[in-house]
């Protein structure tokens, strides 16, 4: 398929001309009261919205770490051990306890869905209604050929009756596998050359136009996002309308999402799960944290630091920087919050301002440093071993680097702030993986004797 490209801001312009919304963007907000830290009613009206999950619950582990950990013995951990506790004592109760011992506790978001990661899962939380709100037909998006958000994307939309268009990055491999595989399945794949995937903007917007024909239109998600806030302030009812009349229609609107969710529009939903994380019950308002978590885009990192600077959370998240530089996290993080500011539609006050300007997220080099996507020897081995003493499956890109974090930092906070995990999934990442090393999951001779 032959892609032509079109100026974004005049494909912009284009786009608004169109008048996809049936909102209309007021220029005097009603909201008066400027909000500050640990606003919980600002928080409170932030989450008051359609959600494509039926509740923000997630199931919370603790795994116990062993006291010694001898790196001199080679390997990741040496020889320490892990314990999996499914039903730890949360709340109240977890105050007071694990003192004398190392652990760390793991948010199993990655059991949300089958086949779409926990992070994706959270950012189309608050992503899809929009969608449905807005009565689209088509989404367009793009990733890697073993792009966990591509397959996010192609599932959910199937799921809700809308069709997928994903543009993958590369060459199309000789058997797809893993997310790969997913996309294809679930949603309508092209693989784009590399030279031409450099200008995404472009790529993405050409690639709309082309989906939606003359008599169709196209949306940016961001201006979706903002349309939302807006019908938030204003108190506007939202006109949901079913499948079936959108299909009859026989118009297409095609929206488009950016590479990962990487928009604020992402960031709904991370939100709503430190909300409920918060509840008395599970982590509470008062108990300090260290949230821990992988970040590929980073957007559910910036998220997460969002969510506790304005629910006033004495919570730090430290993100492990796996696809970009330091300096390109913070570009990031900067944009999402500038975005999220000017969308949201609410004053906020100056010290909110300049927390969020100063940076909400902790971002950490990894432990051993490597170009995006590769596996180092023994990190396999070390995904069975954790998978063989707790039940749960991390992979060697992305999860992994997470637990080996919290690992080292529940040694060091024994006593003091409790160190969470947020699981964001991979699982079907080992498929690809499988494919491309090898040698790393070949059966040793000792379990073809012992089989």
């Amino acid at each position: 398929m032959k892609l032509e490209f079109v100026n974004k801001q005049s494909f912009v312009s284009a786009v608004l001309r169109k008048e996809f919304h049936s909102c209309r963007f007021s220029t005097t907000p009603q909201v008066t009261n400027k909000i500050n830290v640990g606003d919980e009613e600002f928080v409170s009206n932030l989450l008051d919205r359609r959600w494509a999950l039926v509740s923000p619950d997630t199931k919370i582990h603790q795994i116990k770490v062993s006291e010694h950990l001898k790196r001199e013995q080679g390997g990741y951990f040496g020889d320490i051990l892990f314990k999996n506790n499914p039903n730890p004592l949360l709340g109240d109760g977890m105050l007071g306890h694990s003192k004398d011992h190392a652990s760390f506790y793991v948010v199993r978001d990655d059991l949300l869905h089958p086949l779409v990661n926990g992070n994706k899962t959270r950012k189309l939380d608050g992503l899809l209604p929009l969608l449905e709100d807005n009565s689209v037909t088509d989404v367009v998006t793009c990733g890697g050929c073993q792009s966990a958000h591509a397959a996010a994307v192609a599932v959910s939309c199937a799921e809700r009756g809308l069709t997928s268009h994903l543009l993958l990055r590369g060459e199309q491999p000789e058997t797809a596998t893993g997310y790969g595989l997913i996309s294809m399945l679930y949603g309508n794949a092209t693989y784009v050359p590399r030279s031409l995937y450099a200008k995404r903007d472009t790529m993405l917007a050409s690639h709309a136009e082309f989906i939606a024909e003359s008599s169709g239109s196209v949306v940016w998600l961001s201006d979706l996002f903002e349309a939302s806030f807006m019908n938030l302030v204003s108190k506007k009812p939202i006109s949901v309308q079913s499948n079936a009349a959108r299909l009859s229609e026989k118009i297409k609107k095609v929206a488009i999402i950016n590479e990962g969710a990487g928009d604020a529009a992402g960031l709904l939903g991370v939100i709503r799960l430190v909300h409920y994380l918060s509840r008395h019950h599970i982590f509470g308002k008062d108990q300090a944290l260290k949230v821990v978590l992988d970040s590929g885009t980073g957007t559910t990192a910036v998220g997460l630091g969002i969510a506790a600077l304005c629910l006033g959370l004495p919570w730090e998240v430290t993100a492990v920087m796996l696809a970009d530089t330091f300096d390109g996290y913070r570009n990031l993080e900067q944009r999402l919050v500038t975005e999220f500011l000017r969308c949201s539609s609410f004053p906020f006050s100056p010290e909110v301002v300049k927390k969020l300007n100063d940076g909400v997220v902790h971002w950490l080099e990894r432990r051993h440093p490597r170009k995006f996507g590769n596996v180092l020897k023994g990190e396999v081995d070390t995904c069975q071993q954790i998978a063989q003493q707790t039940g749960i499956l991390v992979d060697p890109i992305y999860t992994l680097a997470a637990w080996e974090l919290s690992t080292i930092l529940s040694q060091e906070e024994v006593g003091g702030a409790k160190v969470v995990m947020l699981h964001t999934g991979g699982t079907l990442g080992m498929f690809g993986l499988a494919q491309r090393y090898k040698s790393f999951f070949q059966i040793s001779e000792n379990v073809k004797m012992s089989t």
